[in-house]
């Protein structure tokens, strides 16, 4: 009798977590002095990899039992992780995504500040460890993974009752875009950073024209000067880099060759400095007459990286790069001052992919979800850097666009946010993100973030990757 019971009860857990509607729901409201801990883990398909303490909040490092496919629940399932800042479940809730791994380290987006709530992560499906087991890589869209964060959203909606707001910068903003794209009736708003939206895949032009007009002439012409000369010393470089491969193990399988992947980071040169860099670190663009080998290796790995590349540098970042092949679209510039120095050109998405998995490019995803943001978007703020070359194909909004804004912060890079607005730009975003939270009138009329700055919680580390990864 016991074991029938035990087995109805799995039963009836699988079935819960695996709902073709998405909605795995939790236990009903809890009394109010149940702890937090205990009805996160009463929702059916969650489990408890650790809780970290933090002061003022409750951290939890959850795992969440996903379908492997949304539109075929009997396919399978797989562990995704996902993470809980707990402030209390009366104040708003920021669900907050990067579009790659989750950080296991307590941290706060700027919305979750500002609105002074909790903050919900989920590391995107593929990334290790939040991958199935065989991969079917075809499962491996925007749509699979905004349904992932549909049923987060319902899982945990019961418990943080109050308005959410979805947030996420680069990659993440994209991943917040198309969430809202797929289901518009779950955030309450969105707060997007530096998305950019390839909406042609094929028509990059925008790129060429940024590179031509961002900062001073004289740091235009510093930096290509560097990236030519370190395409002119091709071969003493490569040997230093051959050297640095060896000792630390690296190898080049998938893109093919050293050389390719030597050309691959002397070419991310000049994205990477305006994307991770400011304007004021042009003083410290080397000479490219005078620099050493050296010294011209040295700052090429301090911008580009040399292990970025490698077989050890592309296996984490091989969703991104798959679905950049096959959804999501990739720039290519020209750089013409390295004339015929170059001998690949900007290598495609599909050089940095495994050959062993199929990449098909679908021209109309991005269509679609730029069309729907011009059309439909409602609450809807994007912030964008104007030094960061990602933002020369961002988010626009069109007529049937409500109560939504895109925003430039003056000097930015590809770390700008709400705080680096111009006064006035700043006052308008902060108070609408507030009043999406539904925060009360007083409140929203300060236009201030309503938790104080915390050094830890709140400080801003940009991922160190390729410079052609968002």
């Amino acid at each position: 009798m016991r074991k029938a019971v035990r087995w109805l009860l799995s039963l009836v857990v699988l079935i819960g977590t695996l709902s073709t509607a998405g909605a795995a729901t939790a236990a009903e409201p809890a009394a109010a002095d149940t702890d937090i801990k205990d009805r996160l883990l009463a929702v059916p398909g969650i489990s408890l990899i650790e809780e970290k303490p933090y002061a003022g909040y409750r951290y939890f490092v959850l795992d969440y039992t996903q379908p492997v496919d949304h539109r075929h629940p009997s396919k399978g399932t797989f562990k995704q992780r996902i993470t809980v800042l707990h402030k209390d479940t009366s104040r708003p809730t920021v669900f907050s995504t990067s579009g790659y791994h989750v950080s296991t380290t307590p941290s706060r987006s700027e919305p979750t500040r500002i609105v002074d709530g909790n903050q919900v992560s989920m590391e995107y499906r593929f990334f290790t460890p939040s991958r199935p087991d065989p991969a079917d890589w075809s499962t491996l869209d925007i749509w699979q993974a905004a349904s992932d964060q549909h049923r987060i959203f319902k899982a945990l909606k019961p418990i943080y009752g109050q308005k959410w707001l979805a947030t996420g910068g680069s990659k993440g903003g994209m991943t917040a875009t198309y969430y809202e794209r797929f289901y518009p009736r779950d955030m309450d708003g969105v707060v997007a950073y530096v998305a950019p939206n390839d909406v042609v895949n094929k028509e990059d032009v925008a790129y060429d024209e940024f590179f031509d007009q961002v900062g001073t002439e004289e740091c235009r012409e510093g930096l290509n000067a560097v990236q030519r000369e370190a395409l002119v010393r091709r071969e003493p470089l490569e040997e230093k880099y051959a050297a640095y491969a060896e000792e630390n193990g690296f190898t080049f399988t998938t893109v093919g060759s050293l050389d390719k992947a030597y050309e691959a980071v002397v070419l991310d040169l000049v994205w990477g400095f305006w994307q991770y860099h400011l304007e004021a670190e042009c003083a410290d663009v080397p000479d490219a007459s005078t620099a050493t080998d050296q010294e011209l290796f040295d700052y090429v790995d301090a911008i580009s990286g040399w292990s970025f590349y490698t077989d050890q540098g592309l296996e984490p970042y091989t969703p991104y790069y798959y679905q950049a092949g096959t959804q999501l679209g990739a720039p290519t510039i020209q750089q013409p001052w390295l004339g015929d120095l170059s001998r690949y050109g900007y290598q495609p998405p599909r050089n940095f992919v495994p050959r062993s998995i199929p990449m098909t490019f679908q021209p109309w995803v991005m269509r679609d979800v730029d069309s729907w943001v011009r059309h439909n978007a409602q609450r809807m703020l994007y912030v964008y850097g104007q030094n960061d070359p990602w933002g020369a194909e961002p988010f626009r909004l069109g007529k049937g666009a409500r109560d939504s804004y895109v925003f430039t912060a003056p000097g930015a890079n590809h770390g700008a946010r709400v705080a680096g607005l111009s006064e006035a730009d700043r006052d308008v975003a902060t108070s609408r993100i507030l009043a999406w939270a539904g925060v009360p009138a007083a409140a929203s009329a300060e236009a201030k973030p309503l938790a104080a700055y915390d050094a830890k919680l709140d400080r801003q580390q940009l991922r160190r990757e390729p410079a052609l990864r968002p």
